[in-house]
C-alpha cells in the first residue's frame, strides 16, 4: 500500500498551492558557457568542488528522478543532477532507477514490459513510501527542464538505448550539458563514437586504466574518472589531475556504511570539504544540501559570477 502525501491531498481537492511548477526567485543556474569539462576545470582553478545530487537529490516528499526534486535543490544550490534513464517497451526514455516500478511508483510490474500510455498514469512516491503529486518525467522533459539550468549525468539502465538518448540530447541542446555514465570500455567506445563531443563518466582505479581507455580510442579530454565511493585516494586524483582528468568520488548510498550516511550519523560534514581540499572535482552525493553547506564553509562551493554559476534575482 503507498500512503498519500497531505500534498497530494491539496492538489486533488483543487489546492492553489504550486508544485515547482514556476521557476523561483533566486534559483542558482551552473550552465557552462562552452564546455562542460572547461567549465570543472574552471572551478578546480578556483578551489572549488561541484555537487553532484544522486537521483536528483530527492527529499521528503520530493520523489528521486523527478523535476520537483531537482527544481528544489537549485533552489538552495547550485549542482549538476545525476538521473537515471530506462526505456519503455512503446519507445519513451523515461528516469526510472529501478527495473521494476513498485518501489518508486504506485504501479507495479516490470520496467521491460510496461508501456509508457501505463506508465504516464502513475504517481511516483518518495523514500518514505508517500504517494505525491508527480509524474513519472520523460527524459526529454527532464532535458528541456535541464537546458539553461544545470547539467545532467544519465545513467543509463539496461533498457535504455544509446542512439536514441543522444538524439534527445543533441535536440533538446544539451550537447555540452550531459556526461554520459558508462560501466564498461566498449560502452565508453560506443558513446564516444555516437558522441565525441560529450563528457563520459568512467570509473577509474588506477592511471593505468585511463591507459587502456584511451588506447580503445576514447580521448583523455572527454574522459571524468569516477573514482568510487569506499576508498579516498589523492593519489590517484593527483595522477589523474596531472592528465586533465577530472575526479569524481561518491559518498552515495543506502548502506548505513555509506559515507553519507556515516558523516551523517557520526556529525562530521566538514568531510565534504576535506574531499574537496584533496582534490575531488565533483562530489556525488544523497546528501547535496549538506554537502553544498560544508563546502561553503570552507569556501569551496562554487560562488555566483564565476565559472557558469549564476543565481536569478
Amino acid at each position: 500500500m503507498k500512503f498519500t502525501t497531505p500534498a497530494l491531498v491539496c492538489a486533488l481537492l483543487g489546492s492553489t498551492i504550486a508544485f515547482a511548477q514556476e521557476t523561483p526567485d533566486g534559483q542558482w543556474r551552473l550552465v557552462p558557457e562552452s564546455d562542460l569539462s572547461a567549465m570543472i576545470d574552471c572551478h578546480e582553478a578556483t578551489d572549488k568542488s561541484l555537487i553532484s545530487a544522486h537521483r536528483g537529490g530527492p527529499s521528503p516528499g520530493l520523489p528521486e528522478n523527478s523535476i520537483p526534486a531537482m527544481d528544489a535543490v537549485l533552489t538552495a544550490l547550485p549542482a549538476i543532477m545525476e538521473v537515471d534513464v530506462a526505456r519503455s517497451p512503446d519507445g519513451v526514455h523515461y528516469l526510472m532507477h529501478d527495473r521494476r516500478l513498485d518501489r518508486t511508483t504506485t504501479g507495479s510490474g516490470s520496467v521491460s514490459e510496461t508501456p509508457w500510455t501505463e506508465v504516464e498514469q502513475l504517481f511516483l512516491v518518495d523514500t518514505a513510501g508517500w504517494q505525491t503529486p508527480y509524474r513519472v518525467p520523460t527524459l526529454r522533459a527532464a532535458l528541456e527542464w535541464a537546458l539553461g539550468r544545470t547539467a545532467l549525468q544519465i545513467d543509463f539502465k539496461r533498457t535504455a538505448d544509446f542512439e536514441e538518448v543522444i538524439a534527445l540530447v543533441r535536440e533538446t541542446g544539451n550537447a555540452n550539458n550531459v556526461i554520459l555514465i558508462a560501466y564498461s570500455v566498449g560502452a565508453a567506445r560506443r558513446l564516444h563514437e555516437l558522441a565525441p563531443e560529450m563528457l563520459i563518466s568512467f570509473s577509474l582505479n588506477a592511471p593505468g586504466e585511463l591507459d587502456e581507455l584511451v588506447a580503445a580510442g576514447v580521448p583523455e579530454d572527454r574522459v571524468i574518472a569516477f573514482t568510487g565511493t569506499r576508498t579516498v585516494r589523492p593519489d590517484l586524483y593527483a595522477a589523474l589531475d596531472a592528465r586533465d582528468v577530472e575526479v569524481i568520488f561518491g559518498t552515495l548510498g543506502r548502506s548505513p556504511s555509506s559515507l553519507d550516511n556515516i558523516f551523517a550519523r557520526f556529525g562530521t560534514d566538514e568531510r565534504y570539504a576535506e574531499l574537496s581540499e584533496g582534490g575531488v572535482d565533483v562530489l556525488a552525493t544523497d546528501r547535496p544540501r549538506e554537502a553544498a553547506a560544508a563546502l561553503a564553509d570552507a569556501e569551496r562551493l562554487p560562488v555566483a559570477g564565476q565559472c557558469g554559476v549564476a543565481r536569478a534575482p
